[in-house]
């Protein structure tokens, strides 16, 4: 008899890996269209030479390490679009390549592909941007139907306090491809919940959670409390982090009780770092040490056993 050895889930799902991976593909279309409607060319392009980047890198791999190749299912298309969207639009093209490459190559596949890596791809790329290359990934431009279209270094919404709720919500503000317009990411959401792809538990709490600890710390400030916890969520990557990135199959908790903690912890973090810290944003390093606190939550919470015997039952 032959055994088979596997990651995780061992249940049999009529919902394939690919059909999940499409779901994604399809609610981040409202995104990707905002984006390149917004920045043009430019952003396309990296939508472009990211999402190539990335198939290519898990192609080469497979094929180098002699392993089924899996391109197909189109989880490295994902990657390299999340990724991309996460680019401001005037990023160099080879940021994009850096970033695809060891998305795939050293968090992914280095770990045993799709289903072993213990951090969010895309979010671990983006996270080694910042820290190598960060005027590039500070460097915004506004969108072109937005009034300027001239750079500004560091001085997106989030850092500045300067744009009105609604331009927050429609989009008309810097900042990177995917993550403007709030409206698409709104649309996104309700068709991965439609499609069942993600549970509510993720995304709701992680930003209940980014509102609530920003109201409370914005008690102590001049601004009043509720806009400014209201400003919290709508500028930077919340949304889109909640929606798209913290929702990730691999590499969160297994229960809804467990993957409410993790979104309430990804809140937290967020809301410390731009409260307290040097840097503006923090939802990308919020996503990742949640991310590696994930066992932890699954090892200490109750989990459904499949074959005891209940008490009182005979066999």
């Amino acid at each position: 008899m032959n055994l088979r050895i596997s990651t995780a889930p061992h249940i049999h799902h009529p919902v394939t890996t690919k059909r999940l991976m499409i779901y994604v593909l399809l609610a981040l279309l409202p995104a990707t269209g905002v984006g390149i409607y917004a920045f043009g060319l430019p952003a396309l392009l990296l939508i472009a030479i990211s999402c190539l980047t990335a198939v290519l890198c898990e192609l080469i791999w497979q094929k180098a390490a002699k392993k089924p190749v899996r391109i197909s299912d189109c989880s490295a298309l994902v990657t390299g679009l999340i990724l991309a969207l996460n680019l401001p639009a005037n990023a160099p093209w080879w940021l994009a390549v850096i970033g695809s490459a060891f998305a795939i190559l050293l968090v992914k596949q280095l770990f045993g592909g799709l289903g072993d890596n213990f951090l969010n791809p895309a979010m671990a790329a983006r996270a080694v941007l910042l820290a190598s290359w960060p005027v590039h990934m500070t460097r915004y431009v506004a969108p072109t139907f937005f009034s300027g279209v001239d750079a500004v270094t560091a001085a997106t919404p989030l850092s500045t306090k300067s744009a009105e709720l609604m331009d927050l919500f429609l989009g008309t503000i810097p900042g990177c491809i995917g993550e403007v317009s709030k409206v698409a990411i709104l649309v996104g959401l309700l068709i991965l919940l439609f499609t069942r792809t993600v549970t509510w538990h993720i995304p709701f709490t992680m930003v209940a959670s980014v509102f609530v600890f920003s109201f409370l710390f914005g008690l102590g400030n001049e601004e009043e409390p509720l806009m400014f916890a209201l400003y919290s969520i709508l500028s930077g990557g919340v949304l889109f982090g909640a929606v798209f990135m913290a929702t990730d199959y691999v590499t969160t908790p297994m229960t809804p009780v467990g993957q409410m903690i993790y979104a309430a912890g990804i809140g937290l973090i967020v809301a410390v770092i731009r409260n307290f810290g040097a840097y503006p944003e923090g939802v990308t390093y919020g996503i990742l040490l949640m991310n590696i606190a994930t066992p932890l939550i699954d090892r200490f919470l109750p989990r459904k056993i499949y074959g005891y015997q209940k008490e009182g039952k005979k066999a």
